[in-house]
């Protein structure tokens, strides 16, 4: 989905009410604006939040969390702990 927005007073953008509603978008959520090779980017802090979850995840599905803990809880075993 493209559209086409003007930049208004004050350096205000209104995101149109379709992308609004396909990204779920509510009054006050809070928003991450980057600037990246000449181009500004919106995302949701939901959205980073969901891709930095999955990047933790292993393909097997294990989490890096829960393989630390079972690391460290057989180098304790092994230590007679």
């Amino acid at each position: 989905m493209r559209k086409e927005v003007e930049l208004g007073t004050g350096g205000r953008v209104v995101i149109p009410v379709e992308m609004r509603e396909a990204l779920e978008l509510q009054p006050g959520e809070r928003l991450v604006l980057t600037l990246k090779d000449g181009r500004l980017e919106l995302t949701t802090r939901r959205a980073i939040l969901r891709k930095l979850h999955g990047s933790l995840a292993k393909d097997d599905g294990k989490d890096l969390t829960a393989e630390l803990l079972d690391e460290r809880r057989e180098e304790a075993e092994a230590k007679g702990w």
